[in-house]
């Protein structure tokens, strides 16, 4: 039995011998190598996706780890100095009640950026094997990855308005860490990664099985 595909006797743009511009969506002639409309660069797939992909995904993973390990709040006051991992400051949102908080910091900081690599490299993966299944599946992680990237920063504009607030000369004092800056370059590079991803890739891989 064919696949959905040959059975409902779809056609893809690339086989009608047609490429649709990714910026404005005009299609034109499969040789046309630049946009009639907006003058972007037209490409019936882009050859060297993966690469960028793996590319900015590792930087991404990198990043990720002293994001980790390193402060991503420094408090200071008139009797003491304290420093904040994500982790830690979850635990302590936890312990002094605030568990709707503790809850989105770490579902935000630790459960999206792990699962946005988990995805990110499923879906590399897939690709680089030629898998044909699960394809509408693996479209809708696409896509969710790609808009739930945004989020990803809740903690970098938290810690930014709380340094922006807490600034009582010698009273009080709230800085970023280190961690602050790396986990904005983890979620940059991540972002990156999967806007570098060319989901047609998913259904060429299934195409290319059906052949």
């Amino acid at each position: 039995m064919g696949s959905t595909g040959q059975s409902l006797g779809l056609t893809t743009a690339r086989e009608a011998g047609l490429v649709a511009c990714q910026r404005c969506g005009q299609v034109h002639p499969l040789q046309t190598r630049v946009c009639k409309r907006c003058e972007g660069r037209l490409e019936s797939r882009d050859t060297e996706s993966l690469q960028k992909v793996w590319a900015w995904l590792i930087a991404g993973m990198i990043a990720y780890i002293p994001a980790n390990i390193y402060p991503m709040l420094l408090t200071s006051t008139l009797v003491e100095r304290s420093e904040s991992t994500i982790i830690g400051g979850a635990v302590e949102l936890f312990d002094h009640g605030s568990y709707g908080i503790a809850a989105i910091v770490f579902i935000a900081s630790v459960m999206i950026p792990v699962g946005k690599f988990i995805a990110i490299m499923y879906l590399a993966i897939s690709v680089q094997r030629q898998s044909g299944d699960n394809q509408h599946e693996r479209h809708v992680a696409y896509e969710v990855v790609e808009f739930i990237g945004r989020w990803s920063m809740i903690d970098v504009f938290v810690v930014a308005i709380l340094s922006a607030l807490v600034q009582l000369d010698t009273i009080a004092t709230v800085n970023p860490g280190i961690a602050a800056v790396s986990f904005a370059l983890s979620v940059i590079f991540t972002m990156l990664s999967a806007q570098a991803f060319d989901s047609r890739l998913i259904w060429d891989a299934d195409r290319t099985n059906q052949q």
